[in-house]
């Protein structure tokens, strides 16, 4: 075979590549806009979050002290889980768009998509992007809230959002992609996603903050030892710290360790479920 015929046939091999990538991708984005109980569930989280549990702690949450330290976060209640609200609500739709993994295995279709000339990778890169896009969507819905919450937003602000929470959509989704691989019915996913879900976000300080103002030593003697630990070792403190230092410039920690910890985070999430994958 000559070299220019070595390299037609490489070129119609990425073709068919890219072609069933974005087949697969858009059959998930399809799949997700199609079912009523996603969309309820993408707006009615956000609106609950805010309107509940922001307005209702908001009188709460300025003024507490611990000796002679004042801890005063410069932010309102509302404005200060803003940014986790919209982790929150990438965090369901990511993990939850998953299920299309065990539904394809049920019926029959990823057994037929398996047999077909794409690498199994980029089956799985397909249906995680396609998770991820949906994901991002349900985020950008939390951000019409911005106004409400008296967040101001600037497009800069909203471009460097939207490529954390893209980040963090890839990541969470190939988190639910190793969860299904590993949870073959559909009952099991959901409980069992829910007991992921509600321990990663609760520890990531999103509803509550550990006070800048405080050394290490002091914050483990105002705080449990145990739940600080927690929050130092849950990436997702660092992915909604990250998002909080875009959108109301306010960081518990250095601003590019959130994106440096969701990087890794997406890169060996994806790796351990493309080899869940191929042992399917």
């Amino acid at each position: 075979m000559t070299e220019r015929a070595m390299s037609s046939a490489d070129r119609s091999m990425l073709l068919v590549q890219l072609g069933g990538l974005y087949g697969i991708w858009l059959r998930e984005v399809k799949r997700a806009l199609r079912d009523r109980g996603q969309l309820v569930g993408g707006i009615s989280r956000p609106i609950l979050w805010v309107l509940i549990l922001g307005i209702g702690l908001n009188p709460y949450f300025r003024g507490e002290v611990y000796g002679e330290v004042t801890f005063v976060v410069p932010f309102t209640y509302l404005q200060f889980i803003f940014p986790a609200v919209v982790a929150l609500n990438i965090m369901y739709t990511s993990v939850q768009s998953a299920v299309s993994v065990i539904w394809d295995r049920e019926f029959g279709f990823l057994r037929e998509v398996l047999v077909s000339p794409m690498s199994r990778g980029m089956i799985l890169l397909g249906k995680v992007l396609g998770g991820a896009t949906v994901a991002v969507v349900h985020g950008c819905l939390v951000l019409l809230l911005a106004r409400f919450a008296d967040v101001p937003l600037t497009w800069p602000d909203v471009f460097r959002a939207l490529g954390l929470m893209a980040l963090l959509a890839f990541a969470l989704t190939s988190l639910g992609v190793v969860i299904a691989n590993r949870v073959r019915s559909f009952a099991g996913f959901g409980v069992f996603s829910n007991a992921v879900i509600l321990p990663l976000y609760f520890t990531s300080s999103s509803i509550f903050p550990l006070d800048p103002a405080l050394t290490r030593a002091q914050t483990r003697v105002v705080y449990p030892e145990w739940l600080v630990t927690l929050v130092e070792w849950n990436p997702l403190t660092y992915a909604v710290d990250a998002l909080r230092g875009v959108l109301i410039n306010y960081n518990q920690f250095d601003p590019m360790l959130g994106v440096s910890v969701m990087v890794m985070a997406a890169i060996v999430l994806f790796a351990v479920a493309l080899l869940d994958f191929r042992r399917a």
